[in-house]
């Protein structure tokens, strides 16, 4: 059945998927500390809806600025809210876990606002080689996923050990796999910041050039009263 061609972005499809996400996040939160059955549910389950709802916008022609960013701050949200109850379930490691939400927030933060002043139609679009990379559709979905696979094992990892494999933890052995890819994600958003950097100071440059540039209103209105 055809869906009818609106404006109202608020209410396309991927955007009901986005508040969706949100709606399960936030009951994942609520069981974080206590019922790690529905909350790990809930987190994984918004999560992977993080990939629906990029098919569903291609698919309905409904991309927006307003999804993406919707999309952006789910993500960072949900992540940020999983590595607190980390950060309170290993607390000997917590350090990490705020570098990491540190990490996470500021340098995609930074690579968004960026993107925006910049004037690219999309954050995903890059001239730097690594970004260009990272953001292909395979490379990034396999990166976002074994990055939250590792943080999900280390929280079900605080409650039960789960399916034995010849004795070692499944989780465990997930997260030993997984760990050194989080690394690497942690490192490619270390890059976001530095392309964004990079990008943001070329805008200061070529405006206080164009400032230069211009003549002094003050000195043009002297002469012309001379």
């Amino acid at each position: 059945m055809a869906i009818v061609e609106h404006d109202n972005v608020f209410i396309f499809v991927p955007n009901l998927i986005g508040y969706t996400r949100i709606v399960l996040a936030l009951i994942a939160f609520w069981f974080m500390s206590t019922n790690y059955v529905i909350s790990g549910w809930c987190y994984i389950t918004s999560a992977l809806l993080d990939a629906v709802d990029g098919h569903a916008a291609r698919a309905f022609n409904q991309s927006t600025r307003f999804g993406a960013m919707l999309d952006q701050l789910t993500d960072r949200c949900g992540t940020t809210g999983l590595l607190v109850t980390l950060a309170y379930f290993y607390p000997r490691y917590m350090f990490w876990f705020q570098l990491s939400i540190a990490i996470d927030v500021a340098c995609h933060w930074l690579f968004m606002q960026t993107s925006v002043v910049v004037g690219r139609a999309s954050h995903k679009v890059n001239e730097n080689f690594v970004m260009r990379l990272y953001y292909q559709k395979d490379i990034l979905t396999f990166m976002c996923c074994v990055n939250e696979l590792f943080y999900v094992c280390l929280y079900l990892l605080h409650f039960t050990y789960g399916p034995l494999i010849f004795g070692a933890s499944l989780f465990k052995i997930l997260a030993f796999l997984t760990g050194p890819f989080a690394v690497l994600k942690a490192l490619i958003s270390v890059m976001h910041a530095y392309v964004a950097g990079i990008d943001l100071a070329a805008v200061d440059v070529r405006e206080r050039q164009e400032r230069r540039q211009k003549p002094d209103p003050v000195a043009v209105a002297g002469k012309k009263l001379e």
